[in-house]
């Protein structure tokens, strides 16, 4: 995996205002109280500089706050790169209907559920950005109690109840949490069972989403295609292919149960 832009031109500034100052890399070290080996990786852009040695590089090498300024463009992204627009528009939705496959939706995710899909996401991240993204992903659920209230309708394929993300015990709150929030007023989730399943059913992912000035988009995902849809044609195909999926999803009431029923198999 590349190392990212940030990480590179931070740490070859580092490595510039250091020679230009005198100060060996083991010096540098040995001051910061870091390893030779990881003061060169630093440099060399293959590990995120520490504000530790942003700090002390800054002091020892003379940089009067230019090396320490750094720190806010190495910050973690709090979302992945390729869904900043989607969650803009989310953000200001008024309704919002999704219809997921494999993976209970981000808003209705548990805190463990996110943590466990989130470290398995590849490029793997480290342990800082991985803790943004989930808290990221927690504040991002605010928006099913904010007022005044959104409304939400979810369909999930029964094969996501049963994916067994983060283990038994993981899986087993999560299902429950589907249950408590499937019964808040401004919010309805249904289950389509397997039994059911058709061609449509597991073409992949797809969200519609409603701004405050009545404008439609729909947004569709894959293995490494994220695709934001605003034009009519596109959005009213998708409309009707969740419309289709969740005619033949359970009631409410008989998706409950069944979540129940897997919780129990957990």
């Amino acid at each position: 995996m590349a190392s990212p832009m940030a990480w590179q031109y931070c740490g070859n500034q580092i490595k510039l205002w250091r020679t230009r100052a005198g100060v060996s890399r083991e010096e540098l070290a040995k001051e910061a109280g870091y390893e030779y080996e990881t003061i060169k990786s630093m440099e060399q852009g293959r590990r995120k500089p520490t504000l530790r040695v942003l700090q002390v590089a800054d002091q020892t090498c003379g940089a009067h706050g230019l090396l320490l300024a750094a720190q806010a463009y190495l910050q973690p992204e709090p979302q992945l790169p390729q869904v900043p627009e989607y969650m803009a528009v989310e953000a200001e939705a008024i309704a919002i209907s999704s219809y997921n496959t494999l993976l209970v939706p981000g808003l209705l995710q548990t805190e463990d559920y996110a943590r466990a899909l989130l470290a398995t996401h590849w490029p793997p991240v480290d342990d800082e950005t991985l803790e943004e993204r989930v808290a990221a992903r927690m504040r991002r659920q605010e928006k099913l109690t904010r007022k005044p209230s959104a409304l939400f309708s979810y369909v999930i394929y029964e094969a996501a109840l049963r994916t067994g993300i983060g283990g038994p015990s993981v899986m087993k709150c999560q299902l429950h949490h589907l249950i408590d929030v499937g019964a808040l007023r401004n919010i309805s989730v249904q289950v389509l069972p397997v039994s059911r399943c058709a061609s449509a059913h597991l073409n992949g992912p797809l969200v519609l989403l409603e701004s405050r000035q009545r404008k439609h988009y729909g947004y569709v995902e894959g293995q490494s295609t994220f695709v934001l849809h605003s034009d009519a044609a596109t959005v009213g195909d998708l409309a009707q292919r969740y419309g289709m999926i969740r005619m033949q999803a359970l009631s409410a009431e008989e998706s409950a149960d069944l979540l129940r029923k897997a919780a129990e198999e957990q």
